[in-house]
């Protein structure tokens, strides 16, 4: 719910998915995030409040929000792990491919992130994972895919590894928050043991998955920005703050200014 100039992280995840032409969106929700469910839903009190006041576009903004899409909200009602909390929405997704967004990573793109996998898979009949290119030194925090033929931008998986040393890394492609799964990767998460941490990972059943049936990964067009990491935070108010007409230009001759006094 963090906000990135004036829209919390996880709209700009909704937003994608709704620009790729999907119309329901299931939230994994945990202990404490109610804000999430309030804040795409009606606000019966602020709405007249603002209807009263004559404040038609803030009115229309915030009614906005709530008309997004359809949304569906289930609890992890445990840490486990991503691969928990992607099977804590079985029941909900069914028999069907589906997209999996992590809103932490935040990507900027002339065509949204997210569909650029659909129509791969589209193309395919695969799941699809996105890859960036991470320095050598930064493999260590990412899964890591072994790739086998490639395509362009488009990679077959044949295996991936959690967090891998540099010198063990099987490549620098590392896998961030977007997935296109078959629905066969959720009895794949039901008999994937834990780690040391007691977490069931998503990557280990995308191992098996990719063992079983084709998996790809797609190095996406866009910038990724971390905004679970404190710099990546910043860096994503900033480059976003400056794309705005309202905002960009006063941002850019402060920083200017800035700039220059830092030498």
């Amino acid at each position: 719910m963090l906000p990135i100039v004036d829209k919390p992280v996880i709209q700009y995840a909704v937003e994608e998915a709704i620009a790729s032409g999907i119309e329901d969106v299931i939230i994994i929700t945990g202990r404490g995030k109610h804000a999430i469910e309030d804040h795409f839903d009606h606000s019966v009190e602020l709405e007249s409040l603002l209807e009263d006041r004559g404040q038609q576009g803030l009115l229309s903004l915030v009614r906005q929000v709530a008309d997004l899409c359809r949304f569906t909200y289930t609890r992890q009602k445990r840490a486990l792990g991503l691969g928990h909390a992607v099977l804590c929405a079985r029941d909900l997704v069914g028999d069907e491919f589906f997209a999996v967004f992590l809103a932490d990573d935040l990507i900027v793109a002339r065509d949204p992130a997210i569909k650029q996998l659909i129509d791969v898979h589209r193309r395919t009949g695969a799941s699809v994972v996105a890859v960036l290119r991470v320095p050598p030194e930064k493999t260590s925090s990412y899964g890591v895919v072994k790739v086998g033929s490639s395509d362009g931008r488009i990679h077959e998986v044949v295996d991936m590894v959690e967090k891998p040393r540099p010198e063990k890394a099987p490549s620098n492609l590392a896998v961030i928050g977007r997935y296109v799964l078959s629905p066969r990767i959720f009895p794949l998460l039901e008999e994937t043991a834990p780690g040391a941490k007691g977490e069931i990972q998503l990557t280990d059943a995308l191992r098996v998955l990719a063992q079983q049936e084709k998996v790809l990964a797609v190095e996406f067009e866009g910038t990724r920005y971390d905004t679970g990491d404190k710099l990546g935070f910043v860096q994503a108010t900033i480059d976003l703050t400056l794309a705005r007409e309202d905002l960009g230009p006063g941002l850019r001759e402060w920083l200017k200014r800035r700039c220059g006094e830092l030498g």
